[in-house]
């Protein structure tokens, strides 16, 4: 098999995957525009390190919209797969609660991340740090800048890994969409996802109770429903109850609809075994926090969203604690989303994830218009976008043969 020249432009988790199947057997080279590459896998690891999730594979490919887009990159590669790669760079892995992959106590994504870099250099990848793509040339080879100096990139293959619009402060900005739009490669404009949603509080909650959590929670939404944990904010809340919904909240804020979003403080209980505990005898206000297992910041949050009658009376209140509605005024900013829709159209990609106007650049990672909830599903999807696209490369040197 020729070897081939192989250009991967953003050393994000999808490139990086992407470089490891490949500089085994091909020239491989890395151009990121940051300091180091995996700067987003850096930030993914303050809260826990959630590589991949566990789920049945059929359970684990529902999560991922559009419905069949990453079907068969996510079967060539899976959370298994994932797995066995780690351990085969040194890093064990547990599963975690709700499926969630991470690695083993002690282990720090930046030892992931020192692992993944290894292999490469061991493998003859040359990484070149700060070169940012800034455009094409006239017959649409890439151009990188290196402080002054600009260059244009020559190769048989050029992988685009550059991220959407999230985190910018890992240089993930979006910045690239013009110049792909310049170019006539299709794109759509970046939206937020897995991210908080706007809710109008009233003073006293954002005085008494901003950063307060409100656990084993359900949200319900036109339908759509989610349980989990949401984290009050300044603007509203976010978590990962709120995460799942956010696809629903965002059809619905294109449509101009008015939003509401029911919570449901005890998912665990009927409404009708709640109403059983105030029904036997005289029960005051005062006395719901003990009988109901309420903290403050619940109880500030069903009183603001409540009238005052259903409030004191505690037959409505017990209805209410299955069933209060809050307006959503908006998502909150791409630049605080954990990841973005939007990006290169599904559309304008072959199976191999190659652009059909240009068959030797492929997208991948969260630079191209997919979406999945966080739990480890987004990670994955990156490394079976960047697997995916090695084996192509890899079977197109063959077939030069």
């Amino acid at each position: 098999m020729p070897r081939k020249r192989i250009h991967i432009i953003g050393g994000g988790v999808a490139g990086l995957r992407t470089a490891c199947c490949l500089c085994t057997s091909h020239e491989v080279h890395i151009y990121e525009k940051g300091k180091s590459p995996g700067q987003k896998m850096l930030i993914a690891g303050k809260g826990g390190f959630n590589i991949t999730n566990n789920l049945p594979k059929e359970e684990a490919v529902s999560k991922y919209a559009p419905p069949g887009f990453l079907d068969e990159a996510l079967a060539g590669f899976d959370a298994r797969a994932t797995r066995n790669w780690m351990a085969e760079l040194g890093i064990p892995t547990f599963v975690g609660s709700s499926g969630r992959v991470f690695p083993e106590k002690g282990i720090k994504a930046i030892d992931v991340l020192r692992k993944i870099q290894d292999f490469l250099i061991e493998n003859g990848t040359a990484i070149h740090l700060r070169h940012e793509f800034t455009g094409f040339d006239p017959s649409l080879n890439p151009v990188v800048r290196h402080g002054n100096e600009q260059s244009t990139l020559l190769a048989d293959y050029t992988v685009f890994s550059m991220g959407g619009a999230s985190w910018p402060s890992t240089g993930s900005n979006g910045n690239w969409k013009a110049i792909f739009d310049s170019a006539g490669f299709g794109t759509k404009p970046f939206e937020s996802s897995n991210c908080g949603i706007q809710i109008p509080w009233p003073e006293s909650i954002l005085f008494h109770h901003a950063g307060k959590p409100l656990k084993n929670i359900r949200l319900r939404v036109n339908g759509k429903e989610s349980k989990g944990e949401a984290l009050i904010t300044d603007t509203g809340l976010e978590g990962n109850a709120v995460y799942p919904l956010v696809p629903e909240i965002r059809d619905l804020l294109r449509s101009r609809k008015e939003i509401r979003i029911s919570l449901d403080f005890k998912p665990f209980n009927s409404r009708e075994e709640l109403v059983q505990k105030v029904s036997t005898h005289s029960v005051s206000p005062r006395e719901y926090a003990q009988l109901f297992n309420l903290n403050p910041a619940q109880l500030a949050v069903i009183k603001a969203f409540s009238d005052k009658e259903s409030y004191l009376s505690p037959l409505r209140f017990a209805g209410i604690l299955k069933d209060l509605s809050l307006p959503v005024l908006s998502l909150r900013p791409v630049e605080e989303s954990i990841s973005t829709v939007g990006g290169v159209l599904t559309s304008g990609l072959n199976t191999d994830f190659s652009l059909k106007k240009h068959p030797a650049f492929f997208t991948i990672g969260e630079m191209v218009d997919w979406d999945a909830p966080t739990g480890g599903f987004l990670m994955q999807a990156c490394f079976s976008m960047g697997n995916h696209v090695a084996k192509a490369i890899i079977k197109r040197a063959e077939q030069a043969v």
